[in-house]
């Protein structure tokens, strides 16, 4: 990870709709899905995305071997590619899969499946488990109408073997958690997991960890699992400084909880 993002190639300097927020999360954005490119790592054009690496098949078998897949029973999972694996292996052993709305543009921002629901509209697990997919055959949620989360898996364009990570720098699955934390589905010691390629891992100097941000237990490969031990303390639910005027406008989900605060006190 040794060149610089100015010798990085062209279209690795544009900006995606998060840019500038945190301008060493930019940085380090940029270089991974660069190194990913070059090493021929990705499916498709990482760049801008939670990035399809080679392998994401295996790293889901993989923690499907650990005791924190196989004692949950109901798990909430990212809407990204790289995942389709985790999701799908998740509906075909007959666990309650979440999965958020990407951007969180509905009240209810959180679709479930259930292989029962799929068998009985009679579509398949592999349709579903592709997001779009799964928004038009799954049932959209509420907060009130979720069961408890046993299981996280995030998205990570970068993770560090002490638990720091960063997704595209739209900061959602922060949010997500901490809204789930608010409703009482997500505890303190609720595991998070990200599934990621080797060249996605990082030094913890480069994930720098803020105090919205919600660390990882667990980081799985193709070749490896890594258990974090984090020492940074997880957030206690939604931090209301560290959300920006564009997320309150955009989030429906957030103006409520911000009107229901007001009216409270």
């Amino acid at each position: 990870m040794s060149e610089s993002v100015a010798e990085l190639p062209s279209s690795y300097s544009m900006k995606t709709d998060w840019t500038g927020y945190h301008h060493d999360k930019d940085e380090l954005r940029a270089e991974i899905w660069s190194l990913l490119k070059q090493h021929a790592a990705s499916i498709g054009d990482p760049f801008g995305h939670i990035p399809n690496f080679v392998g994401a098949q295996v790293a889901a078998e993989r923690l499907a071997n650990l005791p924190i897949w196989q004692q949950a029973k109901t798990i909430k999972c990212n809407p990204d590619s790289p995942q389709i694996p985790v999701r799908m292996r998740a509906l075909q052993e007959g666990k309650r899969l979440y999965m958020a709305v990407p951007r969180l543009t509905s009240t209810r921002c959180f679709v479930e499946l259930t292989a029962e629901d799929l068998q009985r509209k009679n579509i398949s697990i592999a349709e579903s488990a592709i997001a779009r997919q799964a928004l038009a055959c799954g049932k959209l949620v509420s907060f009130a109408e979720m069961e408890p989360i046993d299981l996280v898996i995030v998205g990570c364009v970068a993770a560090g073997p002490g638990g720091g990570r960063t997704g595209k720098g739209a900061g959602f699955a922060d949010l997500e958690l901490a809204m789930l934390q608010e409703f009482g589905l997500v505890q303190i010691d609720t595991p998070i997991v990200t599934t990621v390629h080797p060249l996605q891992i990082v030094p913890d100097s480069r994930l720098p960890m803020q105090a919205h941000d919600w660390a990882l237990n667990w980081i799985v490969t193709a070749e490896e699992v890594i258990e974090t031990n984090t020492s940074y303390p997880r957030p206690i639910g939604l931090n209301w400084d560290s959300i920006r005027p564009e997320q309150l406008e955009q989030i429906p989900i957030l103006r409520k909880l911000r009107e229901k605060l007001t009216n409270n006190q």
